[in-house]
């Protein structure tokens, strides 16, 4: 068998736990609360205004309900677009916004039960994250985007699932979606939008692929280990470890520790941010600041750390995200990295940019990354004397974990973000509390 057909079979036969259930259930509550945040961006308008035909899935936040397809890809656009979703600590991999949007629009589209939904969301969430350790660091390395590639697999399998495609059904759902794979980090370079449409590009491929798969085309089924397969495409290598895909798959769940951010921006920068926070209570003066340094891991450089110029005075609030100089100067300053630290006024703050040009890193060569996350902020200040903290993970993963009640203000927050009511926030809440149980899914509002 290849690797498709057994990953295929293991996904026909898994049986996920009640952890997986309240990880589905999280995932859920927490990209719901930043589609809704993210509903009055203008590239939401703009990939809402991309699509074309009316359907019976929803686009949370608004009125028009979509085709599955472009439901998936508006809904996926917006959960992902703030980088404040979900991560998995040694991908890094952002699951929740296409495998939960994708399985949700198609759920919706074929009346499928709350069980169904679940079923796509656990196996495809699994998916996406295993494979993002096959050959860890490399697909970066290459240019592409994990969440991208790796969530349009994760989409075709979970969507699948939830329409109980056969096994055989499944790997072609697989063979057919790696040629849907896609998505290029050129965003790096200058904060452009496209990272915020990878997620949701991914969620429609997905999407797309089961229901070819459902109508019996065909697609490779050396889709991972062929010569000119997935990872020789996306990693350029076939050498990867395929138990960190298959062993105990269905079995034991890697998906029961997804992460949830506490902060809007990217996932390493978070740790120097608590850090610049502690500092900050010390009472340091901002003006006291001769200089900042940080020890890095050589695997985050090219994308939070270079150019360092760009990085301490980014051009737009997007590139801010990718910024760890901004990240440092908003945790001192803003006491945090929230969504109203990546405005277009909030990053020309001069405060703001004067401190994060005072920010330098070095490389530790033991850094652990990406088995976890770590944050060091070292300060000079004008007597002479060093102040520094560090943090040795992420905050929000697996060592410091957030309670359901801090995600559901998380929620409620991003709600209140996106101009809804206290009301309609709440009903976020129900919802993802009682999706998996409805014998038809159905977001109940067009609004939710």
């Amino acid at each position: 068998m290849t690797i498709a057909e057994r990953l295929a079979a293991a996904a026909g036969a898994a049986r996920p736990t009640e952890a997986m259930r309240e990880t589905a259930e999280r995932l859920v509550l927490d990209i719901a609360g930043l589609c809704v945040g993210a509903r009055r961006e203008r590239y939401v308008a703009a990939v809402l205004d991309s699509a074309e035909g009316a359907g019976a899935s929803t686009v949370i936040g608004h009125p028009r309900a979509l085709t599955a397809l472009d439901a998936a890809l508006v809904n996926g656009t917006a959960a992902h677009g703030e980088d404040y979703d979900d991560t998995l600590e040694g991908g890094p991999v952002h699951a929740g916004a296409v495998v939960v949007r994708a399985v949700l629009a198609i759920a919706e589209r074929f009346g499928l039960s709350g069980a169904d939904g679940f079923a796509g969301i656990a196996v495809g969430a699994e998916a996406t994250c295993r494979l993002s350790t096959v050959v860890p660091k490399a697909v970066r390395k290459a240019g592409f985007h994990p969440t991208s590639v790796f969530g349009a697999i994760g989409a075709a399998l979970g969507a699948g699932v939830a329409l109980r495609l056969p096994a055989a059904a499944l790997a072609h759902a697989l063979g057919i979606a790696g040629s849907f794979a896609s998505g290029i980090i050129e965003y790096l370079a200058d904060g452009s939008w496209t990272k915020r449409v990878h997620a949701g590009w991914a969620a429609q491929a997905g999407v797309r692929a089961a229901l070819l798969a459902r109508g019996g085309f065909v697609g490779p089924l050396t889709v991972f280990e062929g010569r000119h397969g997935l990872f020789n495409g996306s990693a350029h290598t076939t050498e990867g470890d395929w138990g960190a895909l298959l062993d105990g798959f269905g079995e034991r769940w890697v998906a029961e520790t997804i992460a949830f951010k506490p902060y809007a921006c990217g996932t390493m920068i978070h740790p120097y941010i608590d850090c610049a926070r502690r500092l900050a209570a010390r009472g340091i003066a901002p003006g006291r600041i001769v200089s900042i340094t940080c020890e890095m891991a050589e695997g985050i450089l090219h994308r939070l750390w270079e150019p360092l110029a760009l990085k301490r005075a980014v051009p737009n609030a997007y590139a801010a995200k990718f910024s760890v100089p901004y990240g440092i100067a908003a945790g001192f300053l803003l006491d945090g990295a929230y969504l109203d630290a990546f405005t277009e006024e909030r990053v020309a703050d001069a405060r703001l940019r004067a401190l994060a040009a005072k920010v330098s890193y070095v490389v530790d060569p033991a850094n652990p990354y990406p088995r976890a996350f770590t944050g060091h902020v070292r300060q000079e200040l004008d007597d002479g004397s060093v102040v520094e903290e560090r943090q040795p993970h992420f905050r929000g993963g697996a060592s410091e974990p957030l309670t359901r009640e801090e995600l559901e203000a998380k929620c409620v927050a991003n709600c209140r973000h996106g101009g809804w009511s206290e009301d309609e926030a709440r009903a976020v809440l129900s919802l993802a509390r009682s999706v998996f149980d409805a014998p038809r899914v159905g977001l109940s509002s067009r609004r939710h």
